[in-house]
């Protein structure tokens, strides 16, 4: 059995778009996953399941949320091992000191025509990004909130994406270890 990763996107936010993780995870049982467990309220779960397609799996969890919340948030789904890679891919080994400054946007695909400019354009002096095994990573140390950079950072990349602190990230990964 697999260990997989589901991200969704836009929940519990401005109180929109409930889930209460409870439900959800209860949701997830009811595909067929087991050992479901979710870290805060953002949308985060791991589990376990004899499944092999990443992108059936998040269609999935998505029919799903909307079957039951009536909401469809965009669902990211990846492996452990890929998590790993990710996570031993950072570019900015440094900034992990200070994880809230440091964001790993999971991206839906590859940027294939990615505009450089503009994410350098909205770079302030003291932030850093890099594109690396198919994510976008940035450096914000002060603050993602003020960043035009992190603001538009899924435009530029011209792909569907959902960001996490390096905080939740190594949880995420610890939540997979068990």
């Amino acid at each position: 059995m697999a260990t997989w990763i589901a991200l969704l996107r836009g929940v519990n936010v401005g109180g929109k778009n409930k889930l209460p993780m409870t439900e959800w995870a209860a949701g997830l049982e009811s595909l067929g996953c087991k050992n479901a467990r979710t870290y805060i309220q953002s949308g985060n779960a791991v589990f376990e399941s004899t499944r092999k397609d990443a992108g059936r799996l998040a269609k999935d969890i998505a029919d799903q949320v909307d079957a039951s919340h009536g909401f469809r948030p965009a669902t990211l789904v990846l492996s452990a091992a890929r998590l790993a890679a990710l996570i031993a891919a950072n570019p900015f080994p440094a900034a992990a000191a200070e994880p809230k400054s440091l964001h790993l946007y999971f991206l839906e695909a590859a940027p294939k025509d990615a505009d450089l400019a503009a994410l350098d354009a909205a770079r302030s002096k003291s932030e850093a990004w890099q594109i690396s095994d198919g994510a976008f990573f940035l450096h914000a140390p002060d603050g993602i909130g003020r960043s035009k950079l992190a603001a538009g950072a899924e435009r530029s990349l011209k792909v569907a994406a959902t960001a996490r602190n390096w905080n939740t990230v190594l949880k995420l990964q610890e939540l997979c270890r068990g």
